[in-house]
């Protein structure tokens, strides 16, 4: 914890665990240090940062106001893999917001996550670390394969116990708006807010208000496609047809094993949402380093506890070209 801290005082960034997916952290009062974010990833300007805070005091001197949505959700989920988006104060520099009004904050349950930002004694901006629109990090071996070269230290806590990013709420309005879907569903916000959701708009005109919403964004290297299959018979010939080697094609499923031999790499996660995203990218960053060219995953089912999950495969299966 203690070289964690010397580094990002320096003015340096630093890869750091949270219990959602590694972050790439660096001061975020500091537009030189969030710059070094920006460069090492590679991400484009207009995609803002998310501001990781220890305290309350530490997220209200990032905001001019805190609204009574925001009070509510946080006495529920925080420390805990939600962002809440709200007016930016003075402190923030143009580059975390990419130059929008408001600001998103988060105070991470990660208890190294939490020390460390403690030790510095000033908010930390963290993305997740690893190069722009590609596949988001659980582990600090995905992070040395992905920025190993670019950034000074990377610490190593196993892996992410969420595994996708946060769930991220603007609440500036009257009523919460789900910008990005996380592990949080929009049931338990609504219910935690204690009022209906307003509908989503986050990648509306003007600047963006959350990370996570360009068309294209965490994408493994190989085309990854979402199928629908009636059975083993159905998704073999369906495989077959792709003409792409047995080694190179890939297949999570979570519905069932198949009972009959396939012509791809099979493999299987339980129904369910959060080990299904505790896994996802696991399996992704795999696919990528045994030289995958098609990836195929089974179509998740139905309801919001999924909506997390099903964002991330929406996004990672949007051909190349597709980003905003």
């Amino acid at each position: 914890m203690i070289r964690a801290v010397e580094v990002l005082r320096s003015g340096r960034v630093a890869a750091v665990p949270s219990e959602t997916v590694y972050g790439l952290a660096a001061n975020a009062l500091s537009p030189e240090a969030v710059a070094g974010i920006y460069r090492a990833k590679g991400r484009p300007a207009g995609n803002p940062l998310i501001v990781h805070v220890a305290t309350a005091a530490m997220a209200r001197e990032c905001t001019t106001t805190w609204p009574e949505l925001a009070e509510r959700l946080a006495r529920r989920f925080w420390p805990g893999p939600l962002t809440l988006v709200v007016p930016r104060s003075g402190c923030v520099p143009d580059l975390v917001t990419a130059g929008g009004p408001t600001v998103g904050l988060r105070w991470p349950s990660h208890p190294f996550f939490q020390a460390v930002i403690r030790g510095c004694g000033f908010p930390l901006a963290a993305p997740s670390a690893n190069p722009s629109n590609h596949l988001s990090p659980t582990t600090a071996e995905h992070v040395l394969a992905g920025l190993g070269n670019r950034i000074p230290l990377i610490v190593d806590a196993g892996p992410c116990a969420v595994g996708i990013e946060s769930t991220v709420v603007d609440v500036t309005g009257t009523r919460p708006r789900v910008l990005r879907p996380g592990i949080l569903s929009a049931d338990q916000i609504a219910e935690a807010a204690g009022v209906p959701l307003a509908e989503s708009n986050g990648s509306g005109e003007g600047p963006l208000r959350s990370p996570g919403l360009l068309t294209r964004h965490y994408s493994p290297k190989a085309r990854l496609e979402v199928w629908a299959w009636a059975g083993d018979g159905e998704l073999a010939a369906r495989l077959a047809d792709t003409g792409v080697d047995q080694d190179r094609l890939f297949v999570l499923a979570h519905s069932r094993i198949p009972d009959q031999p396939m012509p791809a790499q099979v493999s299987f996660i339980p129904e369910d949402p959060e080990a299904f995203a505790r896994a996802l990218y696991g399996f992704l960053h795999e696919c990528d380093h045994r030289g995958a060219r098609l990836i195929v995953v089974e179509r998740l089912p139905d309801g919001a506890s999924w909506d997390g999950v099903r964002d991330r495969l929406v996004r990672a299966s949007v051909p190349e070209g597709g980003a905003r």
